[in-house]
């Protein structure tokens, strides 16, 4: 299962999420941060595996993207949420791996048709799929007609939070979805992580665990557990 680190950029630092409460995200200088200076911050974290979500974009404004080019040489594999809002914006920035977020890409779920790859974000906010209000398995069960490499289930709510998972929750999200599947928001720890991998997620995107020091930084560096 793939460990992969969370990294919200917002005017050109790193910012620290929570709740999805964007505009009380404040430079990330603490735990395990010795800057919020993106590419100081990775050098010192050292993750495999990246992912990068563009709060300038996300919400309208210009993009970071010579930023986030910089920040993807540093890893292994960059998966980026640019809040693409058509296929052609998803060519944007080369050499990541686009994550295409519900949240922006389409006005009706039949249009993400047009996406002919990345990553599906299903965006979860209060329980329900942004923008559409359907329930989380209902997304993933209709994200089987399309071409997503596979899918994100991101707890938007609980990002940040370290609120932990459900057994149950998990199970039920994993048998609605065939392909790759990845979680965030919420990973408490390492008993999070394995009861996400028991569960048959493929990979985790953490960062608050790892700052926590609930999760270990070697495991973020392997970007695997251990």
């Amino acid at each position: 299962m793939e460990l992969i680190l969370a990294v919200d950029l917002a005017g050109g630092l790193v910012v620290h999420g929570k709740s999805g409460d964007r505009a009380g995200y404040r430079p990330l200088t603490w735990g395990l941060a010795p800057s919020a200076e993106p590419e100081a911050y990775l050098s010192a974290l050292a993750p495999r595996y990246l992912y990068i979500a563009d709060l300038e974009r996300l919400q309208g404004r210009a993009p970071q993207d010579d930023l986030v080019r910089r920040c993807a040489a540093m890893v292994e594999r960059c998966y980026l949420d640019r809040g693409f809002r058509s296929p052609a914006e998803c060519a944007a920035v080369p050499g990541v791996t686009p994550v295409v977020g519900t949240e922006t890409a389409a006005t009706a779920i039949e249009d993400l048709a047009a996406y002919p790859g990345g990553y599906l974000s299903i965006d979860v906010k209060g329980g329900r799929v942004l923008p559409w209000g359907i329930s989380p398995t209902e997304m993933l069960a209709r994200a089987s007609a399309f071409s997503f490499e596979g899918c994100i289930l991101l707890n938007i709510g609980a990002v940040g939070t370290e609120r932990g998972l459900d057994r149950e929750e998990l199970e039920e999200l994993r048998a609605c979805y065939s392909g790759r599947l990845l979680y965030g928001g919420g990973v408490a720890g390492t008993d999070d992580i394995r009861l996400l991998a028991d569960a048959g997620f493929d990979g985790a995107i953490i960062a608050t665990a790892v700052h926590r020091g609930t999760v270990p930084i070697e495991w973020l560096r392997r970007g695997h557990p251990c």
